[in-house]
Order: structure tokens, then C-alpha cells, then sequence
């Protein structure tokens, strides 16, 4: 069944705006980013525990010193090793005999393995790095796409990608109790930089065959991206909807830290399938019919 476009460009903008504005407002209200110990320092705490464990006696012997958002994690061959994660502690020799103390009194045969800091100077140099990677990347494809296509399709892509990019972040605050950014987040980021940019590269390839169709060329603009959009649409809801199985099955049978990873890709996906359709070809049209007034206006 073909699926009808038309252009919803005002209201998919306002939402997209609104929810950047809600995740703005939160941080200046203090209710930014869950940031881990990787951006903010903190201190890693390994044991082997003898046996296998749970890891709830874990979060509750930390609860208990006050504790309450560690990162707890079973590692070694044998499952039998925890790693605890914690942020900037000034009692961090304090809390660790009084966990030790309390532990050993369930698993009689642990033992500290290692202690370990982490400064936050690496969480900072990840940031750049991710941010000079996400600007290298926006400038190859608006100069890959303008060779392509057009100037105006490589920065209505672009223009989507800085949409996905912070549709995804605004998320990760309003979400911050449960997403916490570590270093898979930017992994997350950066993937979902290639995977929103398929999406409309498809997208526009199919604008670009229209424009030059004998009964479609005529078209406005618009009506030409309504008709690519509903052409694509049904391979861009295949892909997108077989990508988000895979990963939705990943969030709910993984780790914290496959959670961690998982739930921003999620949102990032659905986020360029969303800019992709309903933004970005829009976003070309409404550039491209400026041009031609401005070119209208110069020769009157």
C-alpha cells in the first residue's frame, strides 16, 4: 500500500524544537547529562568474590554508605570478579572497608583485586575528539552530496544530521535517569551520524530521478519530494524497523552497558528516520525555491 506524503515541515520542526528547548531548560536547571565516571573522574573498584554473586548485594552494601549511583559489572573468565564504579569520592579508602566489611559477611572468600582512578582529562579529550569527528564528517558530506546532488540537498542533509544529532542529546538529558553517557555513547553518536545520513542520501537520490522524469519535472518542488518520500518510504520502514528488532532485543537481554549503548541508538534511529522522511527533503525544496526567488528578484 503506498503511503501518501504531504509536507509537515512547520510541525515536525516545532516538535523537534520543543523537545531541544525542554532538554536546554533542564540544564540550566541543573538536570543535564548522566554523565559517568569517564567525563566526570571517579574510581574503579575490582574483587574477586570466591563464588558467583548478586550483584543487588552489591548496590545494597553501597547504599548503605551512601552510595547510590555506582556502576556495578560482573567481569573476569568465571563471572565471579565484580568491578565497581564509582564518581569522585573523598572518602574512597573509608568506603572501601566498610563495603569490604560488609561483603565478607556473605562471601567470606573475597578478595581486592585492584583500585584504580580515573581522571576526567579523558572524558574531555572523548568529547572533542567526538565533536571534531562529527564536523569532519558533516563537511565531507556536504561535499560529497553537493558533487552528487546539489549544494542546497549536501545542506539540507547536513542541516538533518545536526537535527539528529541533537534530537539524540536532548533525549539523553530528559532521559538522564535511566542514559548514562560513557564512552559507548559516543559510539552510539557517531553511528547514528553514518545511519541518518543512508537515510537521506536514499532519499535524495530518488528526488534527483524525479526531477528529471517527464511529468514529475514540472512539479513543484514540494510535490516532487512528496512523491520521493512515498516512493522510498516503504524500503526506509523495512530497513529502520529490522535495525530497531535487532537493537530493542540487544536493550532488553543486555548488560547495563549494552543498555547504555543501545537505548541512544534507538532514539537516534528513530530520530533519522523521522528527519529523513518528514524534514530534510523539505528542507531542500524550501532552500531551492529561495534561490530561484532571489534569482527572480535579481532579473526584475
Amino acid at each position: 500500500m503506498k503511503i501518501e506524503m504531504k509536507n509537515r515541515l512547520k510541525p515536525c520542526a516545532a516538535i523537534s524544537a520543543a523537545i531541544i528547548v525542554i532538554a536546554l531548560v533542564l540544564t540550566i536547571f541543573g538536570h543535564g547529562m548522566n554523565l559517568g565516571i569517564d567525563f566526570t573522574g571517579g574510581t574503579i573498584m575490582t574483587y574477586e568474590m570466591g563464588a558467583d554473586f548478586a550483584t543487588d548485594d552489591i548496590s545494597a552494601a553501597l547504599a548503605e554508605n551512601g552510595v547510590t549511583d555506582a556502576q556495578i559489572a560482573k567481569v573476569g573468565d568465571a563471572g565471579t570478579q565484580v568491578q565497581i564504579r564509582i564518581k569522585d569520592n573523598e572518602s574512597t579508602d573509608e568506603l572501601r572497608d566498610a563495603l569490604e566489611a560488609k561483603l565478607s559477611e556473605t562471601y567470606p572468600d573475597m578478595s581486592y583485586v585492584d583500585i584504580a582512578r580515573v581522571g576526567a582529562v579523558a572524558g574531555r579529550d572523548l568529547i572533542n575528539n567526538a565533536i571534531k569527528s562529527v564536523t569532519i564528517a558533516a563537511l565531507l558530506m556536504l561535499l560529497y552530496i553537493a558533487v552528487r546532488f546539489v549544494f542546497y540537498s549536501g545542506l539540507a542533509a547536513v542541516i538533518g544530521l545536526l537535527h539528529d544529532v541533537a534530537v539524540m542529546m536532548a533525549f539523553t538529558v530528559i532521559l538522564s535517569s535511566i542514559i548514562r553517557v560513557e564512552t559507548t555513547f559516543i559510539a552510539a553518536l557517531l553511528t547514528i551520524v553514518g545511519y541518518s545520513i543512508n537515510n537521506t542520501i536514499i532519499i535524495f537520490d530518488r528526488i534527483r530521478e524525479n526531477t528529471h522524469k517527464n511529468g514529475v519535472r514540472q512539479l513543484p518542488r514540494e510535490q516532487i519530494v512528496n512523491l520521493s518520500v512515498s516512493e522510498s518510504l516503504p524500503r526506509t520502514l523495512n530497513t529502520t524497523i529490522t535495525t530497531l528488532l535487532t537493537i530493542v532485543t540487544l536493550y532488553i537481554m543486555g548488560v547495563d552497558s549494552v543498555k547504555q549503548f543501545a537505548l541512544p541508538l534507538i532514539i537516534g534511529i528513530i530520530a533519522g528516520t523521522y528527519s529523513a522522511n518528514l524534514i530534510n527533503g523539505y528542507v531542500w525544496a524550501l532552500l531551492m525555491d529561495l534561490r530561484a526567488a532571489q534569482k527572480k528578484a535579481k532579473k526584475a
